[in-house]
């Protein structure tokens, strides 16, 4: 999975590349189909924003998270993701699934009611 680490305000060294990588090798493995995440992390008005934003089987997917320090709020981002993305491979899969059908008639009722069943 590649992923565009870009800074607003913010240097974006190594260590913070690292901790990136890290905290979102685990969702790389839960979702394989994941080509790609532009993270953009933003200082404004003393905290840190982490915006990320994916393509995920068809539709786009983006979290947020904010926090007065980095790292946090790189956790927080990252967890919405993860529910963001779960949320999403659970609408597809139950497309899969054929909805359920009726198998008894519509009148089976009334003819149940008619009946004398002493």
């Amino acid at each position: 999975m590649k992923i565009n680490l870009s800074g607003h305000h913010v240097d974006v060294t190594d260590s913070v590349k690292e901790h990136v990588n890290e905290k979102f090798s685990k969702i790389a493995t839960h979702f394989p189909t994941l080509i790609g995440l532009d993270i953009i992390i933003a200082k404004e008005h003393g905290e840190f924003q982490v915006e990320i934003r994916t393509n995920y089987e068809g539709s786009r997917i983006s979290a947020s998270g904010t926090d007065e320090v980095m790292y946090p709020a790189i956790a927080n981002a990252a967890k919405k993701l993860d529910a963001a993305l779960k949320h999403r491979k659970g609408q597809l899969k139950a497309d899969l699934h054929e909805k359920p059908t009726c198998t008894t008639p519509p009148i089976a009722h009334e003819i149940i009611q008619e009946m004398d069943l002493r």
